[in-house]
């Protein structure tokens, strides 16, 4: 008898990543990418989680029409090095917050970030027609926010001592992009 191997979707795809939706199956990989020191450190993340936490997070997020939560993996050998999400989206302000996490850091500096949140970009402008996105990043993450300004995230103000983490108090840069900021930049870049 034959075993059937499953593929993986490639709902969003790039060059060199694509982004697939989770399904329970994906509860491990999820439980060890928030617990990477370093990913909790950038993202901020306090909060300790079970497996069942997190398998009941995934199960929730298949029927929670406010948001959109991917994994990223790698086009040439299918590994999940991330996630990448929409969250509380507002339809009727067309306005969302994004968020992203690449696990390790072996895969960070390779634009794989970038291209995930370009995908992630076009989908809610594209598809969701959305009209603003925002980003928060931590003040202490000077790459983070060079790579949002260099995919065209303006800067909109700065949240002071916004995050309280290993002992002391960080500010949040608040960022955004809108709708017509990224249809230029995409045609600029024809």
């Amino acid at each position: 008898m034959k075993t059937e191997t499953k593929m993986p979707v490639h709902f969003l795809k790039g060059n060199k990543v694509y982004l697939r939706p989770l399904d329970i199956d994906d509860s491990e990989i999820y439980f060890q990418m928030v617990y990477n020191t370093e990913t909790r450190r950038l993202t901020g993340t306090q909060k300790s989680y079970t497996r069942e936490q997190i398998s009941s997070y995934i199960e929730n997020k298949a029927g929670d029409s406010s948001s959109v939560l991917l994994l990223i993996a790698l086009k040439e050998t299918n590994e999940v090095i991330g996630d990448i999400a929409l969250q509380d989206i507002d339809t009727i302000n067309r306005s969302s917050h994004i968020r992203i996490a690449i696990d390790a850091e072996q895969n960070q500096g390779k634009g794989y970030g970038s291209e995930a949140i370009t995908l992630m970009l076009e989908y809610g402008f594209g598809i969701l027609n959305l009209h603003r996105i925002e980003l928060e990043v931590f003040s202490f993450n000077n790459r983070a926010e060079h790579v949002y300004e260099k995919l065209g995230f303006k800067k909109e103000g700065i949240q002071r001592d916004r995050l309280y983490y290993d002992h002391q108090y960080h500010d949040a840069i608040l960022m955004s992009m809108l709708e017509d900021e990224f249809r230029a930049m995409k045609k600029q870049m024809k």
